[in-house]
């Protein structure tokens, strides 16, 4: 949870909310992506080097010994990568084993998606590869989160408003960090597009969001994603009068009026 803390401030409190058991298995799943999304977004090491290692961490979850086969991968690039990384066999273990399949289905496919998109440069020139895109590293959490609610308590939800849900959240991300995408090299706008129609989209997906919130029963997983939905959809409102980032004391406040 310190970690979490560290690396979330958007998705520490609802997790640190939630029952025994979800709590653990959403923690290991988060705490893993976000490793994963370290080795993608790294700025010192080689696209080759990411590669390699994705494909690696996609590997290791295939087998029957993850934590050893992580610990073998990056052991070696303990000096460039960073903790949230370096600590991803403790992420794994983390997860409660009646849930881990789950998990760790979603963490191999997205550590090998993320490797495609390394590969080709993030090349996006499409609202088509804008989708294929903020499936690859949103969309699918929120499939992974539908199928951990079953899992937790049977609570049933629609997997197509999941992947919005993901995804919308993913758009506010891109057009947060516009200019430093930008001064990377990397520009996640398709072709023809400006901050209009990247609001568009944004706000596409957000309204999907908001009905796949309004769908789920009373319970944790509504708990969960009713505090990162608000703040996506003020975070969009600010950015549209020219604004960028939520204000701490902002956070809180929508965090108070959502959890009542």
């Amino acid at each position: 949870m310190t970690m979490l803390k560290k690396t979330s401030r958007t998705f520490y409190i609802p997790i640190s909310q939630m029952d025994f058991g979800l709590k653990e298995a959403v923690t290991s799943a988060y705490l893993c992506m976000r490793a994963i999304d370290e080795i993608e977004d790294h700025e010192e090491i080689s696209d080759k080097l990411k590669v390699d290692l994705l494909i690696g961490v996609h590997d290791a979850f295939q087998t029957a010994h993850i934590t050893e086969a992580i610990r073998k991968l990056l052991s070696p690039y303990r000096a460039a990568l960073p903790a949230v990384t370096m600590q991803l066999d403790e992420w794994v273990a983390l997860c409660p084993s009646s849930g881990a399949p789950i998990v760790n289905r979603y963490i191999a496919k997205m550590a090998l998606q993320m490797s495609e998109w390394v590969q080709n440069g993030w090349t996006i020139h499409t609202e088509e590869d804008l989708d294929r895109y903020t499936y690859s590293v949103a969309g699918m959490v929120g499939e992974m989160l539908s199928e951990l609610w079953l899992w937790h308590d049977g609570t049933q939800s629609d997997l197509t408003k999941a992947v919005a849900f993901g995804r919308g959240l993913q758009a506010v991300n891109i057009l947060r960090n516009r200019n430093e995408d930008i001064k990377r090299g990397v520009d996640f706008f398709p072709d023809g597009w400006g901050f209009k129609e990247m609001q568009q989209y944004t706000r596409r997906n957000l309204q999907q969001a908001d009905s796949y919130v309004a769908d789920l029963k009373d319970g944790p997983a509504s708990k969960f994603c009713k505090i990162p939905l608000a703040l996506a959809h003020a975070t969009v409102n600010l950015i549209a009068t020219g604004g960028s980032k939520l204000t701490r004391d902002t956070v809180l406040k929508i965090v108070s009026r959502v959890t009542g």
